[in-house]
């Protein structure tokens, strides 16, 4: 072959490579991280205060975990830094380094051990063969809306993530009803009855966890929730309504074939929905799909339902379990490399998405929920979040697994074997209250009842367990009563006593059993997937500590598994296996007696006195004064040098500064007079036209402070304003001290609160190396597990200083199980938050008398933040009102023992 042949094919086939492994979704997250500060300036203030309630590291309260939040971010930052834009215009101007990307910085994304990601070459750049080759595969998955995949593994919350979403969207949807990338109503899919069920979550979520308090009252007074779970059952909704969520299954709007024309009698006295012709989706955008016109397709008629949906406007669409199963049906269902058929649920969202837009409105994107961003071996292009099954399971969010893999698993023996090790494994364990449970799967009913059933009772006799425990569920009312069909649906409850759970056919998604500890298969499948999904069940996370679940299988199920994790999640059994042995679970108990500590909270109030505003008063904005105003102004500037590797004030002093004004590419909001009217009398909460007479009667006069927030939007809410308000008010501030006796921790009710902790950072009360002397100055609880090694170097520090006389560890528990917290107000969403810092002492004064100590210790990198900031100030003041003192120690003053001004 010749070389420069050769040399191509190489291209060729780098550039499938690429199409295939490429995972955009991680430059995107990376891009993200990389500029997050600047992109939250970008978004309104609700929004902001939204993502602060619920950001694990800012609200310790907060109830959402790690990847559902980082999910959540994603879907902000997808809807008002880009737009809504689709997936295809986000790479391209992603690769383009064009629009929001301008100015983004080089670099590819590694990945981690086992996850499979795409390299760039020697340039450190995506080779252009390797783009167009991407591009146009999500070109071809395009759809007339934006089209969106979160990809996030079984067990880390996909229901309540997309309920949290759809609250976001109507909180702001609220606030700017006019906004067309705000939903006003939502539809959820779901593949089946079993997940639909599941999507009952989101009626009976506790919407504090998500939403902020102020909002909690007009959310509940204001959602409207409709299920059409049986066939024939009608929609409900007003037309022109908001604030819908319509959860359905596919089979219940999906538009039907109509097979043969209607007759005379038909014609009279039928129903008379819509006749949907298969142009109108197909041969209109056919550039857009990656499939072909349905061959022989008839006309598609709508129903109630659908009619109904077309008369909401600016709908959300949200599909839960997107894939409905694993491997190729979520291949079809995405309209990847598969014939649509006329009763697809994409057709039926396609079509909708064309008939609001012919009413005056939009779907404003689709957005799908699925445990795996892989089809096979591609990476299917509109995931736009993606959270694995090994980092879920790494990082405790799902339980750990243990493989039993036997020759034969249809026999007595092996449902002995299993139930013997599950009794092992959990005898003792009571998981917030719950009796661990495990299920066996079986082929079909006879199977069940004839083989399974006798061998469990067999070997629950053996073992002295009453078979009272066993709960039989196999959809056949003559087998399955409703009493047993209420005890499925609360096994994961303190009152279950069914801990022996039989089935046929509920391995899939949808069934949430978070005290299943063990699984076993009873079976050969017909489907190889159902050994994944089944297995699956066994590994929702329950309690704060990490435990195991445990699957039993036969040999031949044990290798299919293990092909159907690679083909699905990239690892191999043996990866799903391996366990993070330096985290361990803990039983932390309190010490008596309880300790307790007297705290002076601080309340401060102020009282507002109104001001006669003077007629021709200045804001003091002027822009003709060039310094002043571009002093005011120079932080809301977007400045580029071409001086690379240096600051913008470095290539100034240089001398050869080369520096490029892009502030006129910012995105900006234009006033006009009666818009800066409206937004001035929102928040002074004063009447337009009174705000308007205030506007006119200033120095400056409305045309010109428009003309000023037009040039910087930011101008308005930081100077314009404030400025007005002190002009208009002023503040009287008064301070009341409440004195409090808080204790330390709160006793558990099950005697013990449960953690994963890492071995070399815990220190247990009767550590072998603890005198009796030291042992007496700490521990109001047996245990501490420190978060870093500075914390616990510091702890030993304390522990041996003479003056040190109580020394307590208190930022190891920090979800409401201790009373020691400290209120601050959060910089950026102007909240009320608590946090809990590490450590409280009691230092020996001169004098001989006792002052306690806070001690928060903080990487060094971020001790100037404006949140540790924020906590540092309140802290400070409620220390110095309770005759206490205040520090924040760098981590690398700890680790070097230099500790002195503690003490």
């Amino acid at each position: 072959m010749a070389k420069g042949a050769h040399t191509a094919a190489k291209k060729g086939t780098s550039s499938v490579a690429a199409s295939l492994d490429f995972a955009f979704f991680r430059f995107l997250w990376q891009f993200y991280q990389a500029n997050d500060g600047n992109i939250r300036k970008s978004y309104r203030e609700l929004t902001r205060k939204f993502l602060d309630f619920n950001d694990p590291a800012k609200n310790p309260k907060a109830f959402l975990r790690q990847p559902q939040f980082e999910a959540l971010e994603t879907y902000v930052f997808l809807k008002e830094f880009l737009g809504n834009a689709k997936v295809e215009e986000i790479f391209k101007a992603w690769y383009e380094r064009s629009g929001k990307f301008e100015g983004r910085q080089f670099g590819s994304f590694r990945g981690t051990a086992g996850q499979e990601m795409f390299q760039f070459g020697d340039s450190d750049e995506l080779e252009l063969t390797s783009y167009k080759s991407l591009f146009d595969r999500m070109r071809k998955n395009s759809r007339v809306y934006p089209n969106y995949i979160f990809a996030l593994t079984m067990g880390t919350g996909k229901t309540i993530l997309m309920a949290t979403c759809i609250f976001y969207e109507f909180l702001l949807a609220n606030k700017f009803p006019k906004d067309p990338h705000f939903c006003h109503n939502a539809l959820v899919f779901a593949p089946d009855k079993t997940v639909l069920q599941s999507l009952k979550e989101i009626e009976g979520f506790d919407l504090s966890g998500v939403v902020p308090p102020e909002y909690v009252s007009w959310m509940t007074a204001n959602l409207h929730f409709h299920y059409l779970e049986e066939a024939g059952t009608s929609l409900d909704t007003m037309d022109k309504s908001k604030f819908n969520i319509i959860v359905s299954n596919t089979q219940k709007i999906i538009l039907k074939r109509r097979h043969k024309d209607k007759n005379a009698t038909d014609k009279l006295f039928g129903a008379t929905a819509q006749v949907l012709t298969p142009s109108t989706v197909y041969d209109e955008n056919a550039d857009l799909y990656g499939f072909d016109q349905p061959e022989d397709e008839g006309d598609l008629t709508t129903n109630q339902r659908f009619e109904k949906l077309r008369r909401l406007e600016q709908i959300g669409i949200y599909v839960d379990e997107a894939h409905h199963a694993f491997g190729k049906n979520l291949a079809k269902d995405m309209g990847v490399g598969q014939k649509a058929t006329d009763t697809s649920l994409r057709t039926t969202i396609d079509e909708l998405a064309k008939s609001l837009k012919n009413t005056g409105t939009h779907v404003v994107a689709c957005f799908n929920y699925t445990g795996t961003p892989y089809v096979g071996r591609e990476v299917l292009p509109e995931v736009v979040y993606a959270y694995g099954l090994k980092e879920a399971i790494h990082k405790g969010f799902l339980k750990q697994v243990e493989l039993h893999g036997y020759t034969n698993s249809r026999t007595e023996e092996f449902v002995d074997i299993a139930i013997e090790e599950f009794l092992g494994q959990t005898t003792d364990l009571r998981p917030e209250g719950m009796l661990p449970k495990i299920a066996f799967f079986a082929a079909t009913v006879e199977e069940l009842m004839g083989e399974l059933k006798p061998a469990v009772e067999a070997a629950l006799v053996k073992h002295g367990i009453p078979t009272s425990r066993i709960l039989v569920n196999v959809g056949d009312s003559k087998i399955t009563s409703n009493d047993d069909i209420r005890e499925f649906n609360r096994l994961d409850t303190e009152g279950s006593e069914k801990q022996y759970i039989l089935l046929v056919n509920k391995g899939r998604e949808g069934w949430n059993c978070r005290s299943l500890f063990g699984v076993g298969l009873f079976r050969q499948p017909k489907s190889r997937v159902f050994v994944l999904q089944a297995t699956m069940r066994c590994l929702r996370s329950i309690g704060q500590a990490q435990y195991t679940g445990h699957v039993f299988l036969s040999d031949d199920n044990l290798e299919i598994l293990n092909e159907e994790l690679q083909q699905n999640f990239r690892i191999s059994t043996e990866e799903l296996q391996k366990k993070d042995d330096s985290k361990v679970r803990v039983e932390v108990k309190v010490v008596p007696p309880p300790v307790k500590i007297k705290l002076v909270r601080v309340r401060k109030q102020f009282l507002i006195k109104e001001k006669t505003l003077k007629p021709g008063i200045a804001l003091g904005l002027d822009r003709t004064n060039t310094l002043a105003w571009k002093e005011l102004t120079d932080k809301y500037r977007l400045l580029a040098s071409k001086q690379e590797g240096l600051s913008l004030d470095d290539a100034a002093q240089s001398g050869k500064m080369d520096v490029r004004d892009l502030t006129h590419r910012r995105q900006k909001r234009e006033f006009s007079r009666l818009t800066l009217v409206a937004e001035v009398a929102r928040y002074l909460n004063r009447s337009p036209l009174e705000v308007e007479g205030i506007l006119d009667s200033t120095k400056e006069g409305s045309d010109e402070l428009a003309a000023i927030a037009n040039e910087f939007n930011e101008l308005l809410y930081d100077e314009i304003i404030p400025r007005l308000f002190r002009l208009l008010y002023e503040l009287d501030p008064s301070e009341e001290k409440e004195e409090h006796e808080v204790e330390l921790i709160k006793i558990p009710d099950k005697g013990y609160y449960e953690i994963s902790a890492a071995k070399d950072k815990i220190i247990k009360h009767d550590d072998a190396s603890l005198s009796v002397e030291t042992r007496t100055k700490s521990f109001h609880l047996d245990t501490y597990c420190f978060d870093s090694g500075s914390e616990r170097q510091l702890f030993w520090d304390l522990l041996g200083e003479k003056k040190v006389k109580k020394l307590y560890f208190t930022g190891m528990l920090t979800h409401g199980q201790s009373d020691f917290f400290i209120q601050y107000i959060d910089p950026e969403s102007h909240t009320v938050r608590s946090y809990y810092p590490d450590f409280v002492f009691q230092r020996v004064e001169e004098d001989g008398s006792l002052k306690y100590v806070i001690v928060e210790v903080k990487a060094d990198n971020q001790i100037d933040d404006a949140v540790v900031q924020a906590k540092k100030e309140f802290a400070s003041q409620m220390a110095v009102a309770s005759g206490m003192e205040y520090h924040i120690l760098p981590s690398s003053q700890a680790d070097g023992r230099k500790y002195s001004a503690l003490l």
